[in-house]
């Protein structure tokens, strides 16, 4: 990973997509909106909970990943923003994948979402209470999908 890649400017303005989008959606914020917009960055990138997003490709393709995100999934960051979104689940998992993320598309959003998931290296885990939103550009068009959660549990 590079260094302080939190403050490349494409990841600047998509992180503060994620949290406008998540305060739009969830009525809360997703971290405290301390500091300019890097510094906010810098924060999400940080912050212990997972924070992942896709695009909207036909097969979309994952765009960002914090820290702790990219540990989990046992990846770096140039990997990670390489993977189709649907390779976080197994095969069999990804119909139920698919339909939770279009009632969030539906909705908006999705709360206490669970699943499971699996890393780069085929650990599997079950995320627990999961928050899926749309993130939506200042004019409110959708431009991609974000998770969040700190809860999982790994299985054997």
């Amino acid at each position: 990973m590079t260094l302080q890649l939190w403050a490349n400017s494409t990841v600047v303005d998509w992180s503060q997509l994620l949290l406008n989008s998540y305060s739009h959606w969830i009525g809360r914020e997703l971290l405290e909106r301390a500091g300019d917009p890097a510094y906010q960055a810098h924060a999400l990138f940080l912050s212990p909970f997972i924070v992942v997003s896709h695009g909207m490709e036909e097969d979309p393709l994952i765009n960002y990943g914090n820290q702790a995100a990219l540990e989990l999934w046992e990846m770096a960051w140039e990997d990670l923003t390489r993977t189709p979104s649907r390779l976080t689940a197994e095969p069999v998992n990804r119909a139920e994948r698919e339909w939770m993320l279009e009632q969030a598309r539906t909705r908006g959003y999705l709360d206490t979402y669970q699943g499971v998931r699996v890393t780069s290296t085929g650990r599997r885990f079950l995320v627990e209470n999961a928050i899926i939103w749309n993130v939506i550009d200042a004019e409110g068009q959708r431009v991609g999908q974000a998770a969040t959660f700190i809860h999982w549990t790994w299985l054997s």
